[in-house]
């Protein structure tokens, strides 16, 4: 919950509009401000104060505790003019929320913190448990000290500027190791337990075997990503009250599953109980991994220890039609947490600086797209955090067919959705995919002519808009004639068509013409080409098409 405090009628205005955008989130504190905020930071994972810093900072400093628990709090000014990340910037959330505070209240955030500054990943942002010198660490990056990272597990990080060697060092292992002088430890989360119990196992005795089990084989808790076990035992008691004791979801397979798994230790005795001759290494391996600890028992329950590989991540993000405001959040947002960048040199070079400090760039030139798509997946595979690029929306005659033709189940791909060509040429010409229609790419360098035509044929029968990708280049300039006339076999020769080159960038060029009219010579590959349905109409200087047919016959 997000605690609201304020002490003015402007104040309260903001708070107000704030409240209005988040009723789920957020809760207005009313009465004296004091007494408001110390109730507020007693029971609200964060704050906004829409007070003076000075103020905010007097008021809370006899409550901060500890950076780990205590909210964070976010000031916005009298006029709403910024929104200030005071205090729990990553462990409170502060600098996330002043960003979306800022979004609402069209206010600007502002942000101190080092890493944020400097666009560097904070190290207790990672959503990975971590432990050791945290402070020193990011400070010797922040300082363009030699960092070096040292990954016993391979896992998605994003991009940190690390060295081979140095006097710091960042360790990315799930094993229980003391953590030295200028180290930093991140555990991320790569075992599985797999656990079985009696009926009535008491919660204590699972959890002493488990524990006991990861600290025999010099295993942290702090990387167990989950408890696995069978479907009849989804509800024993102690099972699920050590799971909640471990912080970790409980995950049951169907016994059929589990008697499927090859493991190294089958018994009887769960055959006969639950249909499955393992439960414990069963559910552990349910998923592949390594086995680290085999079957383990105490009176009343078995565990056992898996390590599984690490899922790479596999980002295919559209940069929208080139201008950077077409560039979604979300897009941007992905760019800056991928630690490898695949894509085509032009493409890159527009996104440039957006990227982290230790971002390593794969770019390569026109078509390379099946090498691009290959290597993407090949470094996802790899274990690390990938991000696949191209124009437009990635899955609109660009990256995503290839990239997930190559991709398996082992990888996880996230699918990021920009604004495509035929979109934004669209809002230049007014609205002239208001009813059904259709993209046809008039290449043929991957498609036959044969498929293109019939296609092209089967919109123009069905009355489609059709917007054109590339279409017509030095090689091939007889391909947009040629469908321009399938087209006007079924439409008139005034019937709108709308030209559009590099739609949103600085030298974009748009013109409405006719079927008819249209010079095929005056168009080249960075142009779409929009050409109307029957019922599509230029009205002051826009094309448009209705959604419906009554506007056409009312208007004749």
């Amino acid at each position: 919950m997000i605690g609201l405090v304020s002490a003015t009628a402007a104040g309260a205005a903001a708070r107000d509009r704030l409240a209005a955008a988040w009723p789920e989130r957020t809760r207005v504190y009313d009465g004296p401000v004091g007494s408001a905020v110390r109730r507020a930071f007693a029971e609200c994972e964060q704050l906004v104060c829409f007070l003076a810093t000075g103020a905010v900072v007097r008021l809370i400093a006899p409550l901060l505790a500890d950076k780990a628990s205590d909210p964070g709090v976010v000031c916005v000014d009298e006029g709403g003019r910024f929104a200030v990340s005071l205090v729990g910037g990553h462990g409170g959330g502060a600098n996330e929320l002043a960003a979306r505070v800022g979004e609402v209240l069209g206010a600007e955030p502002v942000v101190t913190t080092g890493t944020d500054a400097a666009g560097l990943p904070g190290l207790d942002t990672l959503g990975l448990p971590v432990e050791g010198d945290v402070a020193g660490v990011t400070r010797a990056l922040l300082d363009g000290e030699p960092v070096a990272v040292d990954a016993e597990v391979a896992w998605p990080l994003p991009p940190l500027p690390v060295a081979q060697s140095g006097a710091y060092t960042i360790r990315v292992t799930d094993r229980h190791v003391a953590v030295g002088r200028g180290e930093v430890v991140l555990r991320p989360p790569s075992l599985v337990v797999g656990v079985g119990a009696s009926r009535g196992a008491p919660a204590d005795e699972v959890l002493g075997l488990v524990e006991g089990a990861l600290r025999d084989a010099g295993l942290s808790a702090a990387s167990v990503a989950e408890l696995a076990t069978v479907d009849a035992k989804a509800d024993e008691p102690g099972i699920v009250a050590a799971a909640q004791r471990l912080g970790v979801p409980l995950v049951t397979y169907p016994a059929g599953e589990l008697a499927g798994v090859d493991v190294p230790n089958p018994s009887d005795a769960p055959l006969a109980a639950v249909g499955t001759p393992s439960v414990a290494e069963a559910s552990a391996l349910a998923r592949g991994g390594e086995l680290l600890v085999p079957k383990r028992k105490s009176a009343m329950a078995t565990c056992a220890v898996v390590r599984r590989p690490a899922r790479g991540r596999l980002a295919v993000v559209g940069l929208g039609p080139g201008a950077r405001d077409l560039l979604t959040p979300r897009a941007t947002a992905e760019l800056r947490r991928a630690s490898v960048l695949v894509g085509l040199d032009q493409y890159v070079d527009q996104i440039r600086d957006l990227l982290r400090p230790g971002t390593r760039v794969l770019e390569s030139g026109l078509g390379a797209e099946e090498e691009r798509a290959r290597t993407a997946v090949e470094e996802a595979r790899r274990g690390h955090a990938v991000a696949l690029i191209g124009s437009g929306d990635a899955g609109v005659y660009a990256m995503a067919s290839p990239a997930l033709a190559e991709a398996s189940d082992d990888i996880d791909v996230v699918g990021v959705p920009g604004v495509t060509a035929a979109l934004a040429a669209a809002a230049i010409l007014g609205a002239p995919l208001g009813h059904d229609h259709v993209s046809i790419s008039l290449s043929d360098l991957h498609t036959p002519w044969e498929v293109i035509e019939r296609r092209v044929r089967a919109a123009a029968e069905a009355d489609l808009v059709v917007t054109f990708y590339n279409p017509r280049s030095r090689g091939r300039d007889w391909q947009l004639p040629k469908a321009l006339g399938i087209l006007a076999e079924h439409r008139a020769s005034g019937t709108p068509v709308g030209v559009v080159r590099n739609a949103s960038r600085a030298d974009e060029s748009s013109r409405i013409t006719t079927l008819g009219e249209l010079a095929p010579a005056t168009v080249d590959m960075m142009t779409v080409v929009t050409v109307g349905n029957t019922a599509t109409r230029t009205i002051a200087g826009r094309m448009v098409t209705p959604r419906g047919y009554r506007w056409q016959e009312a208007s004749r």
